[in-house]
């Protein structure tokens, strides 16, 4: 069975990104997402990351931390799994794309 989050965040980043003609289900869930894989630029990330903390109430608090956060759609998921509140994780994941 297909993780909920990281089939979430699939949904997130393509409606954030706006990334037309990209199905949530062909993004490769260990595919790095800045420059290579899904190829997302500085501006991509910085939205990424803001949509992220307004929907889950989160920080990624520097550059660092946000490489390794953005490493992968899996590596995302850890961190939210390591940050977020249960109530909003649940709610974030119950709330449609």
């Amino acid at each position: 069975m297909a993780d909920p989050l990281i089939q979430r965040l699939k949904q997130l980043i393509v409606t954030t990104l706006n990334l037309e003609g990209t199905a949530p289900a062909e993004i490769d869930e260990n595919a790095p997402l800045i420059n290579s894989g899904l190829a997302l630029d500085s501006i991509d990330a910085l939205e990424l990351v803001v949509k992220i903390e307004k929907e889950l109430g989160i920080k990624i608090s520097n550059s660092e931390e946000s490489r390794a956060a953005l490493a992968s759609v899996s590596s995302l998921a850890g961190f939210i799994r390591s940050r977020a509140d249960a109530a909003r994780l649940d709610a974030f994941l119950n709330r449609a794309a």
